[in-house]
């Protein structure tokens, strides 16, 4: 069992690699590091100081591209770039073109397609997938199996919890027309989605909402609002003491 590290790799002093693990050309790497068994850290891939990064876990993933995919950009993407402190778990792939900041944890077997941006302090939960083109902000929780789908916004403070799913394309893949429409779902600052549910492509969850658990979201909720049932409607107001501005996080 031996390692490959590149000799162009630049890699910080206390760092330390399990067996088998590949380290392309241009890679940073920072002191301290803990980087487990069966590793690939793809080509130019940053990586900062004190990162966990545990067994056969992939960074820096340039993605594939189906003859039908919506998706018809091939240029080479930028390389991947994980923050100080961060906790990568077994079994994940960040893309290329992922920006993940400090503290962050992404736990056992999620992904984090390319062109992603996530914020300090947040946590993506075990299996759960973040697609591209989204942008996910500072201390928030995406819990084990949700979904957060392409061209979305996940503003900061935000609670997704398991099994969420999130969707974008109203037309279920028919028809030329869809391409003109395709839009993730936004959640605003605060926001909160309850276990299962499901948000149709486009939609909002204003800032400090609510979605129950089980919800169908067809329309826009608004802020400071909870909604629950099939299909979500307005359930009661948001709780005075949930509200963002009483927790003293900021």
């Amino acid at each position: 069992m031996t390692n490959f590290i590149d000799e162009t790799a630049a890699i910080g002093g206390g760092t330390t690699f399990g067996a088998n693990t590949v380290v392309e050309k241009d890679v940073v790497i920072g002191t301290n590091c803990q980087i487990g068994h069966n590793v690939v850290i793809h080509e130019g891939s940053i990586i900062g100081d004190n990162v966990r990064i545990d067994d056969q876990t992939v960074v820096g993933k340039q993605p594939m591209r189906s003859k039908r995919s919506i998706f018809k950009d091939e240029k080479k993407l930028s390389p991947a770039k994980i923050g100080n402190d961060c906790l990568i778990g077994a079994g994940v792939v960040v893309y290329a073109g992922c920006e993940i900041a400090n503290n962050v944890l992404i736990a056992d077997t999620a992904a984090v397609r390319e062109n992603v941006t996530v914020g300090e302090y947040t946590i993506i939960g075990r299996g759960a997938t973040v697609e591209n083109f989204t942008t996910i902000g500072k201390k928030c929780k995406l819990e084990t199996g949700s979904y957060i789908t392409a061209y979305s916004v996940v503003e900061d403070y935000c609670f997704i919890a398991p099994n969420v799913t999130t969707t974008n394309d109203n037309y279920l893949g028919r028809t030329k027309e869809r391409f003109k429409h395709f839009k993730g779902v936004t959640v605003r600052r605060g926001g909160r989605i309850g276990g299962g549910a499901v948000i149709l492509p486009g939609l909002e969850i204003g800032r400090d909402a609510v979605v129950a658990a089980g919800a169908v979201v067809t329309k826009n909720v608004p802020p400071r609002q909870i909604w629950a049932g099939v299909p979500a409607n307005y359930f009661r107001d948001t709780p005075e003491a949930q509200l963002l501005e009483n927790q003293g996080w900021d």
